[in-house]
């Protein structure tokens, strides 16, 4: 069991929160995800190739799946489109918050 330090102590809901937000963060592919996409804006195809690469292969559902879920954390987004060929065009992904954490003194949760 982790001993919770007496200066967290005041209000454990806000670090429950953390908690229940970093977990579903840290856990593949969505950490692989952020990591692809710390290094700048990829589409759905370069994204999925290079989880792919990682060893990572699932259906494309899944991805969608995940990257729908970053998204409504509020840790991506969709940047706009890049239509090339004759089909559907293709989302572009970007990495919208590089921080999560929570203030000492207030106890908030903050994005960055």
């Amino acid at each position: 069991m982790i001993e919770v330090p007496r200066w967290m102590m005041g209000d454990m809901r806000n670090l429950k929160s953390l908690m229940m937000m970093l977990k579903p963060l840290m856990a593949e592919p969505r950490q692989s995800i952020i990591k692809i996409l710390s290094k700048g804006v990829k589409g759905t195809n370069e994204l999925y190739r290079a989880l792919q690469e990682r060893g990572l292969n699932m259906p494309r559902s899944t991805l969608y799946y995940h990257l729908s879920a970053l998204e409504d954390m509020g840790i991506i987004e969709m940047t706009g489109y890049r239509e090339e060929g004759g089909g559907a065009p293709e989302k572009l992904w970007k990495l919208k918050v590089r921080k999560v954490g929570i203030d000492l003194i207030t106890g908030e949760i903050f994005k960055e």
